[in-house]
């Protein structure tokens, strides 16, 4: 008897992150507030590709974006929390670009695998404004726990997208912990010269392959 043809994966419901506020206890932002934060965010990454983490001066984003040093402030208290918002801001548009062209693949390992080496080879067109990213992440103390939070939220969509999966048990969200964890220090090690893009791309199936160890039992 033939086997039946796989139905194509359709991307799971999205979980609820607030992607686009600046800080998880802000209100929102008025739509002339967002076009202001929208503009110092492209400010930065733009600084961020010339130059690095160095290159992100915030008297320079001020002028770049349009805005006076003391609203600019006001949004991103520091330089580190810009640079995380700016690589939440980053993951945000990529997550665009993925949804418009899902990952290929029989299982959910391999999509999520596929999905994490675009979102890498993507940073990898920008080392300098992922290095910058990368190195702020590192750099984050408490004070900059909301935007570190919201990269982690938009990482988790990203991969529970690529699985199909809007509802994960524990030991599903537990694999994706472990998977982002691996991605990000992947990140580090290619950065600092100390990883090729051949050993990233076996670390990351190999740590995809939690997703199936931790996938529920059907049952008949």
């Amino acid at each position: 008897m033939p086997a039946q043809a796989k139905p194509p994966v359709k991307p799971a419901k999205p979980v609820k992150v607030e992607a686009g506020a600046a800080r998880t206890d802000s209100p929102p932002l008025t739509e002339r507030q967002e076009a202001r934060r929208r503009r110092i965010l492209h400010a930065s990454a733009q600084l961020a590709s010339r130059g690095g983490f160095d290159a992100v001066q915030m008297r320079e984003v001020a002028e770049s974006s349009q805005v006076a040093l003391g609203t600019l402030y006001r949004y991103f208290p520091s330089k580190v929390h810009l640079l995380v918002a700016t690589m939440q801001d980053q993951l945000e548009h990529m997550h665009g670009t993925l949804r418009k062209k899902p990952p290929q693949g029989d299982t959910a390992a391999e999509r999520v695998a596929e999905t994490l080496m675009r979102a890498f080879r993507a940073l990898q067109r920008e080392p300098h404004l992922a290095d910058a990213m990368v190195r702020a992440l590192t750099f984050a103390d408490r004070s900059v726990s909301p935007e570190v939070d919201q990269v982690s939220r938009q990482t988790t969509v990203i991969i529970l997208d690529a699985m199909g999966l809007a509802d994960p048990t524990p030991a599903q969200l537990s694999a994706v912990r472990v998977i982002e964890h691996t991605w990000h220090s992947a990140l580090i090690t290619w950065l600092s010269g100390r990883a090729s893009i051949a050993q990233v791309k076996i670390d990351i199936e190999t740590v995809c392959r939690l997703i199936d160890l931790t996938a529920p039992e059907e049952t008949t």
